[in-house]
């Protein structure tokens, strides 16, 4: 089969944790025989803030690491009638363009050979309903979601025909155990984000490392400067922007790492963890998280990683993990391995291909097939 994805970057990983999850499921299905490419706007936010920030040295680095991944871009010209007419099977990412979200749905709905799926990965459903509910997604033939407390959300409100939960995963063809040299104690990875965490990072992340003098790291982008200052005070050395595919090699040089949940997953949106943990996981290193309800039953929380009520329970455990190696080897182990039996880009490639036989391809697809 064909896929095609409408993503709102592919190359850029620039705030941008979507990329993560699409490169892996996109790398598995070629692995299977299947094709795959993926469409991006030239407007691409993302991608215009990486180029800004980076130069084209990153775009140059994807084709280095992602041969295998074939990447379009479409402006206003672009025929996207034809591109659709040369795919069996066309997921569409909730940031792409809301007009285009309709054409593309009129296109199937007017006999259009492929099945429709669309794909939603933020928290806008809950924080702002209004931006989903306003999408024509009368065309769709499913929705993709990446939590099952989503999936009721779309099913209250009476968005589209059939939803499904379809988490995000590891892509472990990148994410996997690098052990090297410790250069520090803590990374964490992540950005500032809107206002959505502050507190929290201050809590989890700023204070225990300030509290136990940890050497620590942190890279991410759109770090105001009060952040700036506050990451400085406590110690902590701020190192911008990282390729996602060196993410592995950066956790390898650390002993811990903490995941700090934006506030609309916790309050809202119990069960989704977001690609971070995943990652982290299938990285091998000991993980510590701020609250967040596993409603889903994803993890063994405990024994995958440790979760720490408020600040100080969150010092009391780093400080366990960075001097109990026992502990530490432990939860990275286990971690790894929950990963590596129910969490992987291949796995979610699994269930991708089961709901389309689910949905069934449309008959004229069916026989190219």
């Amino acid at each position: 089969m064909k896929f095609l994805f409408y993503t709102h970057s592919l190359v850029s990983d620039w705030n941008h944790g979507n990329a993560h999850f699409l490169r892996g499921v996109m790398r598995d299905l070629v692995n299977r025989g299947h094709g795959a490419e993926a469409l991006e706007p030239v407007s691409s936010w993302s991608r215009m803030n990486l180029e800004a920030d980076q130069g084209q040295a990153p775009v140059a680095a994807f084709t280095r690491t992602f041969p295998d991944l074939p990447v379009r871009r479409y402006g206003a010209d672009f025929d996207h009638e034809a591109a659709l007419d040369a795919a069996d099977v066309v997921v569409v990412h909730e940031w792409t363009d809301p007009a285009l979200v309709a054409r593309i749905g009129r296109a199937r709905a007017a006999g259009g050979r492929f099945l429709l799926l669309f794909h939603d990965t933020h928290h806008r459903a809950v924080s702002a309903d209004a931006e989903i509910g306003a999408l024509d997604l009368s065309g769709h033939d499913g929705i993709l979601v990446f939590g099952e407390t989503l999936r009721e959300t779309y099913e209250r409100a009476g968005w589209g025909r059939q939803v499904f939960t379809w988490h995000e995963a590891a892509d472990d063809s990148i994410f996997r155990p690098m052990p090297a040299e410790a250069e520090g104690d803590l990374i964490w990875i992540g950005n500032w984000g809107d206002g959505e965490r502050s507190a929290e990072l201050a809590e989890y992340l700023i204070e225990p490392v300030k509290r136990l003098g940890l050497r620590a790291a942190v890279h991410g982008v759109r770090y105001p400067a009060e952040a700036l200052d506050r990451l400085s005070a406590a110690g902590i050395d701020f190192r911008g922007w990282i390729p996602n595919a060196e993410v592995p090699r950066a956790f390898g040089r650390h002993r811990v790492t903490v995941h700090v949940p934006r506030r609309p997953y916790v309050e809202a949106l119990p069960g989704i963890p977001t690609i971070r943990v995943f990652e982290a996981l299938a990285c091998g290193i000991p993980l510590v998280s701020a609250p967040w309800n596993d409603a889903e039953g994803l993890f063994r929380t405990g024994s995958d990683y440790l979760l720490a009520r408020d600040g100080a329970e969150m010092e009391r455990h780093l400080r366990a993990v960075l001097h109990d190696r026992d502990l530490a080897e432990a939860l990275a182990e286990h971690g790894l391995a929950t990963i590596r039996s129910r969490h992987t880009c291949r796995h979610r490639v699994d269930e991708l291909l089961a709901i389309v036989a689910r949905l069934g391809l449309p008959a004229a697809a069916s026989e190219v097939a």
